[in-house]
């Protein structure tokens, strides 16, 4: 379902990544769960995990255990970390990867936004084969956490793009909200950590896809390919370790 047209031609493309571009929803879930355990701390539902996949270490914690020490934060952390890496890598959704070489090669700048910490999304670039299609990405331990538009906001101040000509594509309520704070188009995604169709249109996105893939066809008669500097087009990754 689109929303009302608007003459905004998009130039630039932020990702949101887990739950967007990345299946790593059981994953995180089984991983917050160990580190509970691990530290005694109350059990907490799915469900409730689920509404903070996107958020910083911090805001997820303080979301979750509201009032714990410090210290308890720093050992959450730890375990957190123990148990992601023990465990098997998260794949790329269907269709993801060709989508996004797609995407890039008709000219798009291509980013992505994500409360991932740096070290631990360039690993998954570095799993997916994916890091070479991004020309700069940003994370939570180098900007606010969302819905906070900080990571936009540097995104596109880096890459010279202005707010009209950015789109921003997720999941989830912090990836719209970010959006709208940032005052940038978004698209939501229906097969992530939110999935619920009513839900993600309160937040006000361009359109709610099914599958990755139906992006480029959406992108296609709004993009701004010309806007684009050749520069731009086939640098690679500003960020990249």
């Amino acid at each position: 379902m689109d929303s009302p047209p608007k003459h905004s031609l998009y130039t630039l493309l932020v990702f949101d990544w887990d739950g967007t571009l990345i299946d790593s929803e059981d994953k995180i879930i089984a991983v917050i769960h160990a580190a509970v355990d691990d530290l005694g701390l109350p059990r907490l539902s799915d469900a409730s995990i689920r509404d903070i996949i996107g958020l910083s270490f911090r805001a997820s914690f303080q979301s979750l255990f509201p009032g714990r020490e410090e210290d308890v934060l720093f050992r959450f952390i730890e375990r957190y970390r123990y148990h992601f890496e023990i465990r098997a890598a998260s794949k790329p959704f269907p269709g993801v990867p060709e989508t996004l070489r797609t995407l890039r090669e008709n000219g798009f700048l291509m980013a992505v936004a994500t409360g991932k910490s740096r070290a631990g999304l360039e690993k998954d670039l570095s799993a997916t084969g994916l890091g070479e299609i991004f020309h700069l990405t940003r994370c939570a331990d180098e900007a606010p956490s969302k819905p906070h538009p900080g990571m936009l906001q540097e995104i596109m101040m880096e890459l010279m793009i202005e707010p009209e000509n950015a789109l921003m594509i997720g999941d989830s309520a912090h990836d719209l909200e970010m959006a709208r704070n940032a005052g940038v188009d978004s698209v939501a995604v229906t097969y992530g950590v939110l999935r619920d169709k009513k839900r993600l249109l309160q937040y006000g996105p361009r359109a709610c896809l099914d599958a990755f893939a139906d992006l480029a066809g959406w992108l296609t008669p709004r993009m701004a390919k010309s806007f684009v500097p050749d520069f731009q087009r086939t640098s690679p990754r500003t960020d990249k370790a």
